[in-house]
């Protein structure tokens, strides 16, 4: 069964919010498409998703140097079989569906840190004498963001840094299909909000259907 996880980074609903607008508009059309494939939610602000930290280092250090998980303290067990748990499930999956606002040209944080807990050398790329190598190349992924301005072209074109490394870490991870919607401008044009947000609904609900 092939497996979707749909990994938004929002704290806000699709009432608010129109990257989860246009989110749950994409998603909602897919499965209609496809009800026998399997759509994980992996929501970054209610799931718990620890940052590398001095418990991290400590633990992966601990199972380096040949000491087993039963021998980590209670908060490197917690936060290194947590980042494991993630880890295995973004690998078993097939396609992803990346949710964010743009943030100070960038994403919420929280994004960055998933991202930490999945770049996981012999998972999804290894190293060899070439240098690093994706091993996830049967996968495909969809990010969806939203921008209060204008950044596809004019004087903020290049400014954008979220949609950017996202694929380069697709790319890093092997993955050949990363593909982009986006709505911008709703905010620098009020006056046009609505009409900008249905537009992306619109081009979410045909992306679903060669997803």
């Amino acid at each position: 069964m092939t497996k979707v996880l749909y990994i938004p980074a929002h704290p806000h609903d699709d009432t608010m919010s129109y990257s989860m607008a246009v989110g749950k508009a994409f998603i909602e059309e897919y499965k209609l498409i496809n009800p026998d494939h399997e759509v994980v939610n992996v929501d970054l602000y209610k799931d718990d998703v620890p940052q590398i930290d001095v418990d991290v280092f400590s633990g992966w250090g601990k199972l380096q140097s040949g000491k087993g998980f039963e021998e980590l303290s209670s908060e490197e067990k917690a936060k290194v079989g947590r980042l494991t748990e993630l880890c295995d499930q973004f690998v078993s999956a097939d396609k992803y569906v990346f949710v964010t606002p743009m943030w100070n040209f960038s994403f919420p944080p929280v994004m960055k840190a998933y991202i930490d807990s999945v770049a996981v050398a012999g998972k999804t790329f290894k190293y060899t004498e070439q240098g690093p190598v994706g091993l996830l190349t049967d996968k495909k992924a969809m990010h969806i963001q939203a921008r209060g301005g204008i950044y596809s072209e004019g004087p903020a074109a290049g400014m954008e840094m979220g949609h950017r490394y996202l694929s380069i870490i697709m790319q890093f991870f092997g993955v050949p299909s990363f593909e982009g919607i986006f709505v911008e401008g709703h905010a620098a044009m009020p006056d046009k909000a609505n009409e900008i947000k249905e537009n992306a609904i619109a081009r979410a609900k045909d992306a679903a259907h060669t997803f």
